[in-house]
């Protein structure tokens, strides 16, 4: 099969999942309204609110117009107004139309104006709810970012540093968004305590491992387990203590010594009219792909636990898992279609340019040089990858022979975290623009069987 081919694949593959997980449709299947009351079905089970008061329609993340924009014709007339804070990159779908709700534009993956609008606006929105009222959440991956509202003596600035610091250390999201949680209030269950007590329906995406709602968008609407002295001890263990700001280290010591307000917990009253609905995931996405692959003539395979911590070392891994199924004389003589899921994390060094994704696939065509049979598509499923217009690479087991051809050097490459540079030189990124959708990464491998 021929390079094109191949790659025509993998992206027919990943298209697949990106489809299964868009927020729209996700919707589409999950709400219904009837008269005087708004269903809600997961699985095989039917929630239903009473729509008697206002309604309110507000969302955040990089899938939150698409979601919000089907529950429009669902709520119809019965909508009182809202506020959707979505990337200024424009999704899959340029012709989203969102009125009569206000669109805010945040910034993404740091916060800016955008963002702390979007956090003052939605406020402001819900700053006179009644008990009656319903507020219909849409909630995805990039909400974090997109959404502030930080702890009074905390500036944008401020924020705005500890995150970048964050970010170049290599911590993972559940790690930077215990941070995030203690200097908002918005997060960590603090947009539920708001908006108490109006009842509060979250319609989740899941963007991170585990599917952990409390780690989600760092859990506007979600009880937060974690502590002052949790994010104090991050950020001791990555060592930047004495490099964040004075304002943000007075506020954790404010909250270690119980003079500014913990982050609600379970149990709380502000929990007791919230609801929160987790409509689709990255294994949503990696079922479909699986499905598709199928439907090709691939016998599909998909890696039972999720790819983690440093990208490097989950590469290096998923590398000798490629191996081993080369390695092996399969009897139907049918091509594997090998998927994994999650997110990986890069600890920035160099002063390149790249990301996640591509800095995984070039170290596993380091590791797989020479080897013939495979060719991978590590991408994000939100169409982006780090602070890139690719969501990825394509690789395969003739990758680096071609990068030499042209002088480049790998390795260095890497150290210098400038994987972008190297996949633009040999036309192998992977550029399908933002997807309006974001259940983190997928990994798809097209494993030929050995003849013989």
């Amino acid at each position: 099969m021929s390079t094109q081919a191949l790659r025509a694949h993998l992206q027919t593959f990943f298209s697949a999942g990106v489809d299964a997980a868009d927020p729209a449709q996700l919707i589409r299947r999950t709400v219904r309204a009837e008269h005087t009351h708004l269903n809600v079905h997961i699985g095989s089970h039917t929630s239903t609110f009473p729509l008697q008061g206002h309604v309110f329609l507000i969302g955040a993340g990089k899938g939150a117009g698409r979601m919000a924009q089907a529950f429009l014709p669902v709520l119809g007339e019965r909508l009182t107004g809202g506020v959707v804070i979505v990337p200024q990159i424009v999704p899959k779908d340029a012709q989203l139309r969102l009125d009569p709700l206000s669109t805010v534009h945040g910034e993404h993956p740091l916060p800016g104006q955008g963002s702390l609008r979007g956090g003052k606006e939605l406020m402001a929105l819900l700053a006179h709810r009644h008990p009656s009222d319903l507020i219909c959440f849409c909630l995805t991956g990039g909400a974090s970012s997109l959404l502030v509202q930080p702890v009074p003596g905390v500036s944008l600035e401020d924020k705005l540093a500890v995150n970048r610091l964050l970010l170049a250390s290599g911590a993972d999201i559940q790690a930077i968004n215990t941070v995030r949680k203690h200097l908002s209030q918005i997060k960590g269950g603090n947009l539920a305590r708001f908006a108490s007590p109006a009842t509060v329906l979250s319609f989740i995406l899941s963007d991170v491992i585990g599917d952990d709602l409390s780690t989600i968008g760092s859990g506007p609407t979600v009880a937060d387990p974690t502590t002052f002295q949790d994010a104090w001890d991050i950020l001791e263990n990555y060592d930047l203590l004495t490099a964040i700001p004075s304002s943000v280290e007075r506020h954790l010591a404010q909250g270690l010594s119980g003079l500014a307000e913990e982050t609600p917990k379970p149990g709380e009253a502000a929990f007791s009219n919230v609801h929160n609905f987790l409509i689709g995931s990255n294994s949503l996405a990696l079922e479909a792909a699986a499905c598709a692959a199928r439907q090709h003539g691939c016998t599909p395979e998909i890696l039972p636990e999720p790819l983690d911590g440093d990208t490097t070392q989950a590469a290096r891994a998923f590398a000798r898992q490629i191996r081993t199924r080369l390695s092996k004389d399969l009897n139907d003589k049918r091509p594997v279609c090998l998927l994994a899921g999650g997110e990986t994390t890069v600890h920035v060094t160099g002063k390149g340019k790249g990301g996640r994704n591509q800095e995984f696939a070039l170290v596993v065509a380091q590791e797989l040089h020479n080897e013939s049979g495979w060719a991978l598509l590590s991408a994000g499923t939100d169409g982006i990858d780090g602070p890139t217009d690719a969501a990825g690479a394509f690789v395969d087991g003739n990758s680096l022979h071609r990068a030499h051809e042209k002088g480049l050097d790998p390795q260095a490459v890497l150290q210098n975290n400038d994987s972008y540079a190297l996949f633009a030189a040999l036309g192998d990124l992977f550029q399908p623009g933002p997807t309006g959708t974001n259940v983190m990464d997928m990994k798809i491998v097209f494993i030929a069987p050995l003849e013989g």
